[in-house]
């Protein structure tokens, strides 16, 4: 009998080669299963709510496996976390029901995009935080971003190697804050393609410089050209910070965590 767990982790995106499994072993998922399958005293197969790219964080990924080997929670959290490198932790464990997906149970994923808008390239949160030195402004990017708001095909906004079956996503939710010298961008959809978010934060930058118009962005979409849109963003400032289900499936609340992402930087950056 096996008995399906699921996973809250967090990782610095840095130091992995983001989420996926690869043969030099250098992701994320290669030293979770690493850690767990040595918990378990078993080779363990996770799945995750969204594979991260390269330099992408976490705060409330979500993983699941099948455990032949009963352990308790205190096994996976405790014993997970002793085994982990640096920049990778277990936040919670908990028993699922055998019919929980982390990935197609997912009834909703949440981004934030961190954006430096200062003349000056950040030092301590290098690494942690997209960079802009010319001044963005805040409010026509908002205007910009009411273009990418509902179902829509986004393949000019798609990466040329994304796998996705179909390019239409369901954008929910976008709001752009101004935090000081810091944008926050927040993204909500029922999924997202390889690169959508980096490239959709590209095409709202240029509008932020005054390069486009607000309204040059629908035209984007509505091309479904890739080429017609901005280059794709770094991936420093993208957080994956919520994966959202269903209450019968009784997951622990996320954790906001971000302002621990953040404020080991000397207080430099505020709690969002």
């Amino acid at each position: 009998m096996t008995n399906r767990i699921a996973l809250g982790v967090e990782y610095d995106g840095r130091l992995f080669c983001g989420w996926q499994t690869q043969p030099g072993g250098c992701a994320v998922q290669d030293a979770l299963e690493a850690a767990l399958a040595e918990v378990h005293g078993a080779p363990v197969a996770t799945i995750v709510a969204g594979r991260t790219d390269a330099g992408v964080h976490a705060l409330n990924q979500v993983v699941h496996f099948d455990a032949v080997n009963a352990r308790p929670e205190s096994a996976w959290l405790r014993g997970a976390n002793a085994l982990l490198p640096a920049g990778v932790a277990v936040v919670w464990a908990r028993p699922v029901a055998a019919e929980f997906s982390a990935r197609y149970s997912a009834q909703e994923r949440a981004y934030r995009y961190v954006l430096l808008n200062h003349p000056v390239r950040p030092a301590l949160l290098a690494g942690k935080v997209g960079w802009v030195h010319a001044p963005l402004d805040s409010v026509v990017m908002r205007d910009a971003a009411a273009h990418l708001l509902g179902e829509h095909d986004f393949s000019a906004f798609r990466a040329a190697e994304c796998q996705a079956k179909s390019p239409v996503r369901e954008m929910r939710q976008i709001a752009i804050v101004r935090h000081g010298d810091f944008l926050v961008l927040e993204f909500r959809a029922n999924a997202f393609l390889h690169h959508q978010i980096r490239n959709m934060v590209g095409a709202l930058v240029w509008v932020g410089l005054g390069r486009r118009a607000p309204g040059w962005v629908k035209a984007v979409r509505e091309s479904r050209d890739r080429s017609q849109a901005a280059a794709t963003f770094a991936a420093d400032g993208l957080y994956l910070s919520e994966v959202r289900y269903d209450p019968k499936w009784d997951l622990p609340a996320p954790a906001d965590r971000s302002g621990w992402a953040f404020e080991g930087a000397a207080g430099i950056m505020p709690t969002f």
